[in-house]
């Protein structure tokens, strides 16, 4: 086997850029749910962007560069997991997501599969990007809603593993 063309430390994600039809609301969302900064941005015409992050790191940056909702059902992006540290915070951003009526992939904080103690909450931004708030413990009180899938999935009801159900 070759020599890998990344040090052996490996990786790390930088940032995360999504495509989005309209910055400003995006940029809203973003910054009330996970509590990002502004901390760069272009209004101009045919140039729109926002760089979010926390403590002067870029985390996530929002180009308005599209006109459609998320499409889950091509090649791309399936879905974007931010950790906090505590069951409490998960329930927070549940709280936050509420109000701002967001839609969920399942009602409430449920465990990554059936027995996990890591879990969050599964929702969709404005554009309908899949998104995931999660803490490593403390969501094992509520059963896993497909006991035979991974939470992650995203998987809808009566379909599992790519077969009706």
């Amino acid at each position: 086997m070759s020599a890998p063309a990344v040090p052996s430390t490996g990786p790390r994600t930088g940032h995360v850029g999504l495509n989005v039809t309209d910055l400003g609301r995006s940029t809203a969302f973003y910054r009330r749910v996970f509590g990002f900064d502004l901390l760069g941005e272009s209004t101009e015409d045919g140039r729109r962007f926002a760089f979010l992050g926390r403590d002067g790191t870029l985390q996530v940056t929002l180009w308005q560069q599209s006109d459609g909702r998320f499409a889950a059902g091509v090649p791309g992006l399936h879905h974007l997991a931010f950790e906090v540290p505590s069951i409490e915070d998960v329930r927070a951003a549940e709280s936050t997501l509420r109000e701002l009526d967001a839609t969920f992939a399942y009602d409430g904080v449920v465990p990554h599969r059936e027995g996990a103690r890591s879990g969050g909450v599964f929702f969709e931004d404005p554009d309908g990007i899949r998104l995931e708030i999660y803490a490593p413990s403390g969501a094992d009180t509520a059963p896993a809603p497909r006991p035979s899938a991974p939470t992650c999935g995203f998987f809808e009801d009566g379909v599992e593993n790519g077969e009706e159900g």
